[in-house]
């Protein structure tokens, strides 16, 4: 069976003919070079052909004998990182051989799901078993509507073994690199799962460079000044290739606190993305977070369905319900709560927030104002006097910046005041002018934190139809295009990557099966089972090499924002 199988494959010199045979003709007779050729050192799969040259380019794949040694993929976290190394030495080789646009269209593009400064776990690379796969996306050429057939076969026949010959083996490949690739990835996630047991919610070794380049560049900034923990938090930890000692965050409520410019928003942005591992040369590489950890702001005018604010915001005029609170067009405050109450939905475990994104309502309402505004007539408790409740009842931590109000001074377990980017423990000294000025106002609280959503969403309200058939489309990690509906997702800050994006989109599909009269969180669960089970190809009937890992609070967010979904 395998002897025939191997004398029925076509093999390159056939897809040569292809190709001349069909030169010049329409556009659609490249459809039948759909099938697979085998070459010398790996076999090319062409598993969809664009309609024309300005579509989605075509889809190829290309399999390949695994000849890296064992103990490049011998757990999960070797393997992800090995995967992630090979993508991005394959895009280093397209920059280097593929020579990119000839003809209309896209023709010649020659595409592999790019990854950023995130380590994650995507699907541009897969190893099965033995076998490596790389998925690609290539625009066949075409003049006009026209295939340019000499242009194909130097795409398809001379410029795709080039750019796997020297990226896809061994012996073209920086072992050393490949070395520090692979065990910084494992110790970040051997850090990561130490962090329960140490009592912490996040972990920022010393010597980290945290400051990026710019807004837009988030590579490390050049000169930037390394991160030295105080020595009261520093703690040393055993990784599986290194020891690292630096600052831990405990579980609780911490303050980081400073005047402005010192880095303090620096800090949260790096514990915020320590979510994700980092590439060597990054700077936080060996920083990270609980990975349910969730950054927390204010969202004017999001969508918001049948969400339990009432925690925070109650006795609305008109007595509008807040245990199952609903607008199109949500304030600040009622967006901030219906943001944290969608995250503890999901199983969030810790909260990000930084006072520069939030409400001021939402997180403060001083002596003063409650002297002018009584609570009676003020229907938001702000998360000054719910912070600790989160903690003591439900587990959730809370990591805040802040820099205009010592209100949160009586809470505070930790205190760290940033100065000119070192972190100082400033705990005892914000708890003594704590008691030497003590707070006039009034706790707002109540006697508990308040019931969490529990919502069953409805399959019929998760509609991607347009035009006749579902349509999804992710714009880089701002928005999903879904059906009619837009979904923003330029406020869900932990969102790194495009391919993100593009299986959310796909997952949110995929979940409208378990949509039967299952709670939000059941669903989400087992999407996520079905994931770790199958990898993310149980999202898609196709090969899709534009995928990258997410987790549950993103699609969540992604969900709780499509304005056509329904709840009961």
């Amino acid at each position: 069976m395998i002897l025939h199988y191997l004398a029925s494959m076509k093999t390159r010199e056939d897809l040569r003919h292809l190709l001349h045979r069909i030169d010049g003709s329409g556009y659609k007779a490249y459809k039948g070079l759909q099938g697979q050729y085998a070459y010398d050192n790996f076999t090319l799969f062409i598993d969809y052909v664009q309609g024309d040259p300005f579509a989605s380019p075509s889809r190829l794949r290309l399999r390949l004998r695994n000849q890296f040694p064992e103990w490049a993929s011998r757990n999960r976290s070797r393997e992800v990182a090995l995967r992630d190394f090979l993508a991005r030495q394959f895009a280093q080789s397209i920059r280097r051989f593929a020579k990119g646009q000839r003809g209309s269209g896209k023709s010649g593009a020659v595409f592999i799901d790019q990854p950023g400064q995130e380590m994650l776990e995507r699907m541009a690379v897969v190893l099965d078993n033995d076998e490596l796969e790389v998925r690609i996306q290539v625009g066949l050429p075409a003049f006009g509507r026209r295939i340019a057939g000499q242009q194909a076969a130097a795409i398809l026949l001379e410029e795709l073994p080039m750019i796997a010959g020297h990226s896809l083996f061994p012996e073209v490949i920086d072992e050393g690199k490949l070395r520090a690739h692979i065990l910084i990835n494992e110790d970040a996630d051997a850090l990561r799962g130490q962090l329960e047991g140490l009592g912490l919610v996040a972990f920022v070794a010393n010597g980290a460079l945290l400051p990026r380049a710019s807004g837009v560049d988030p590579r490390p900034l050049e000169g930037g000044l390394p991160f030295l923990s105080p020595d009261n938090m520093e703690v040393e930890v055993q990784l599986p290739n290194r020891q690292v000692r630096g600052m831990g965050i405990p579980k609780g409520i911490t303050l980081i606190t400073g005047g402005g410019y010192h880095g303090k928003s620096t800090l949260l942005r790096a514990i915020e993305l320590g979510i994700y591992n980092h590439i060597p040369g990054d700077g936080r590489e060996l920083v990270v977070s609980n990975p349910q950890a969730v950054k927390i702001r204010a969202e004017d005018g999001r969508f918001v369905e049948k969400v339990n604010i009432s925690p925070f915001i109650n006795n609305l005029p008109r007595a509008t319900d807040t245990l199952r609170f609903s607008t199109q067009n949500a304030s600040g405050s009622t967006s901030q709560a219906a943001n944290v109450m969608e995250a503890l939905e999901a199983g969030a475990r810790a909260l990000l927030i930084d006072e520069d994104t939030s409400a001021t309502n939402f997180m403060i309402r001083d002596h003063r104002m409650q002297q002018l505004v009584p609570k009676e007539r003020e229907p938001i408790t702000p998360f000054v006097d719910k912070a600790r409740q989160l903690y003591e009842e439900l587990g959730v931590s809370s990591i805040i910046v802040v820099g205009g109000s010592g209100l949160y001074f009586d809470i505070a377990d930790k205190v760290l005041c940033m100065l000119e980017y070192e972190p100082q423990d400033l705990t005892e000294r914000a708890h003594e002018i704590a008691l030497q000025f003590p707070q006039d106002r009034q706790g707002e609280g109540g006697k508990g934190f308040g019931g969490l959503s529990q919502r069953t969403p409805l399959a019929r309200s998760i509609d991607a139809r347009r035009g006749g058939r579902e349509k999804v489309r992710a714009f880089a990690t701002r928005s999903l295009q879904f059906g009619v509906e837009e979904i923003g997702l330029a406020a869900v800050e932990q969102l790194v990557d495009n391919s993100q994006l593009n299986a959310i989109g796909d997952a949110l599909l995929y979940a409208r099966k378990y949509m039967a009269s299952r709670p939000l969180a059941a669903v989400l669960d087992q999407v996520m089972a079905d994931i770790e089970a199958g990898s993310l190809d149980v999202l898609s009937q196709q090969k899709e090499g534009h995928y990258a890992v997410f987790r549950k609070l993103e699609l969540a967010a992604a969900l709780n924002r499509l304005r056509s979904l329904r709840v009961e």
